[in-house]
């Protein structure tokens, strides 16, 4: 279990159209050896054939290409060579290739390895390109937790669970363009001087955190925010939120006697700021605790995804993350869970925890096998149990 690094990042203040909240985060020293950039995705809805007749099926409304390069230098070369201690690649579907990260090759790699100053290994050191779809990685990693079921075959559990475990789980969220009101505040808000990233709340609830490693980058993505997932909470905040109050910094004019003592009041308010956001805004995701599973590795970066403990009646995100040698945050990209999503989470891990048996499961929770059953039930894994068990009458809650 880790926590999200994001030293470097400074607050900037916030700026506030009607129910939406965008806080800028800048770095005082942009990381140049990782750069991102945007890739369009336009055939469409997307299909993977996987095992046992299965498929999966995906809207894919754009991807990210992480570039990174051995000597610092801004422009990197596609295609390059990886380091050899690279992790494991996650399986899943990604545009015609069939995974989430895709390493990118071929003729493709060769056009693009002949733009900028630092061409192929002329750069000075292993450089390359990797694609994935953002939040994707993510979410995967959500509907695939405790995928496989019950590895016993306990007399609550059909044989159908065991054999082919929870599938399918589908979870609804909404792309950002149809959040009431985020389209126009990042329209109509300026992009900060050394910006690299956006925490975005809804009727001040954290929606998402966004972060990029470089200024340019921010610039170039910053639309790419209409094209993200929000869940289902999010979009009803912003339908149903009223305007939110501005947070503005007032300074006693008899106090200040030259323009020395007014900046030194102006970067006193500024860094109150900074600090009042910290821990009354992003505590939620900044002092959580997360399970971190790494999906690759490219040079001194890891790609990542992360799950929250799934803890009841706490503010849960999941995401994904490129962390440095030192585990900060270069990129980052997170999505709030419902309280539906929350327990679902909370049960699966507990029945995994106990090898999937009911009772055991349900005296750990302090709780009855029936009130076990009910939750399982209410969650939408009824199938799953065999028809013999006690379930509640329909109606109930």
């Amino acid at each position: 279990m880790s926590r999200l690094d994001l030293s470097g990042l400074r607050a900037r203040p916030a700026q506030v159209w009607g129910a939406v909240r965008l806080v800028p985060l800048v770095r005082a020293e942009p990381i140049t050896d990782l750069r991102l950039h945007r890739e369009l995705y336009e055939d469409g809805p997307l299909t993977v054939r996987g095992e046992r007749g299965t498929a999966y099926t995906a809207y894919v409304p754009h991807g990210f290409v992480a570039n990174w390069t051995g000597d610092g230098s801004p422009a990197a070369a596609y295609g390059s060579q990886l380091s050899d201690e690279r992790g494991p690649v996650v399986c899943a579907p990604l545009h015609l290739p069939r995974k989430l990260v895709q390493r990118r090759r071929g003729k493709e790699a060769g056009t693009e390895a002949g733009k900028g100053p630092g061409k192929g290994k002329a750069a000075g050191g292993p450089s390359g390109g990797l694609r994935f779809l953002p939040l994707h990685l993510a979410l995967d990693g959500y509907l695939a937790l405790h995928f496989g079921g019950p590895s016993i075959v306990w007399e609550e559990w059909t044989r159908r669970a065991v054999r082919d475990g929870l599938s399918p789980r589908a979870e609804r969220a909404y792309r950002g363009e149809a959040v009431p009101g985020l389209d126009d505040a990042l329209r109509v808000f300026e992009i900060h001087p050394g910006q690299c990233g956006v925490l975005v709340y809804v009727a001040d609830a954290l929606a998402a955190a966004f972060v990029v490693p470089h200024p340019d980058d921010y610039r170039a993505l910053h639309p790419s925010l209409l094209q993200d997932l929000y869940g289902e909470l999010m979009y009803q905040y912003a339908l149903y939120g009223g305007p939110m109050p501005e947070f503005t910094a007032r300074i006693a004019a008899e106090y200040v006697t030259s323009l020395a003592e007014l900046r030194s009041a102006a970067e006193r308010r500024q860094q109150e700021w900074e600090s009042q956001h910290a821990v009354l805004m992003a505590g939620e995701l900044l002092d959580e605790s997360y399970e971190v599973r790494q999906a690759y590795r490219m040079g001194r970066f890891r790609l990542s995804r992360f799950l929250p403990p799934f803890a009841l009646h706490r503010t849960q995100h999941i995401g994904e993350t490129i962390t440095d040698g030192k585990g900060r945050v270069a990129y980052l990209k997170t999505f709030r869970l419902t309280d539906k999503q929350v327990r679902r989470g909370h049960v699966l891990h507990r029945l995994a925890a106990h090898d999937w048996h009911v009772g055991r499961t349900a005296e750990a929770m302090g709780i009855s096998g029936p009130e076990l059953v009910r939750r399982v039930t209410h969650l939408g894994f009824e199938g799953l149990l065999e028809r013999s068990v006690e379930r509640p009458a329909k109606g109930r809650g």
